[in-house]
């Protein structure tokens, strides 16, 4: 009995000797590849710190889509609904607003523009006026209705806004904005290349050439 168990004692203690060099290999080359080679944005060789902005940047985009959620159920409207109402309005300040000015702010397509406006319509929220010389275009403005809606939205939204941006000063408030302007052009052209790619485009050495 005796023996028995010091056989089997021998017998894990071996496995686990066997086990340990497998496991340290597995830690060793079972690492994730590098997601990005420009010097600039890898430190100590590793993109750790890369991956770190990408996560908090998902983070913090998820939030604002529950609070953009929230600021919309408060009128009665989805998220992107309200979103396109709110643009609208601002939008007019400027000039005209039609629904490319609106896509193109919003850097959405036109089609997705267009559905959403459809149902601002219906809700009385929004008007289109067609122009009388080119009746392919189309104003569209906030309604009566859709500024009751946003003004009675304001006092909470500015307290939640507050608080979620209550972190920035201005000139850091400032330099976001430029920032996010240039990161929005750069990831632009990194969809319309991942979609070159996918669609049997050019290698990832090939491209860097």
């Amino acid at each position: 009995m005796a023996d028995s168990a010091r056989k089997r004692s021998a017998l894990r203690s071996a496995g686990h000797a066997a086990g340990a060099p497998a496991r340290k290999a597995g830690r060793r080359y079972g690492a994730a590849p590098l997601t990005i080679s420009r010097p600039e944005l890898i430190v100590n060789g590793s993109d750790r710190e890369f991956r770190e902005l990408v996560h908090n940047l998902f983070g913090f985009f998820a939030l604002h889509e529950r609070i953009r959620r929230g600021h919309g159920k408060f009128i009665g409207l989805a998220g992107i609904e309200y979103t396109v109402l709110i643009a609208i309005a601002h939008l007019a300040a400027e000039g005209d607003v039609n629904v490319k000015t609106v896509a193109d702010h919003l850097h959405l397509s036109g089609a997705f523009i267009t559905s959403t406006t459809r149902r601002l319509l219906q809700l009385g929220l929004i008007h289109k006026t067609m122009d009388t010389v080119d009746r392919r275009r189309v104003t569209v403005t906030v309604s009566g209705k859709g500024c009751a809606a946003l003004e009675k939205l304001a006092p909470a939204q500015r307290r939640v806004n507050d608080v979620e941006f209550g972190c920035l000063r201005r000139e850091e408030f400032k330099a976001l904005n430029k920032l996010m302007r240039r990161m929005i052009e750069h990831g632009d052209r990194a969809v319309a290349l991942q979609n070159y790619l996918l669609t049997g485009g050019a290698s990832d050495n090939e491209e860097r050439t």
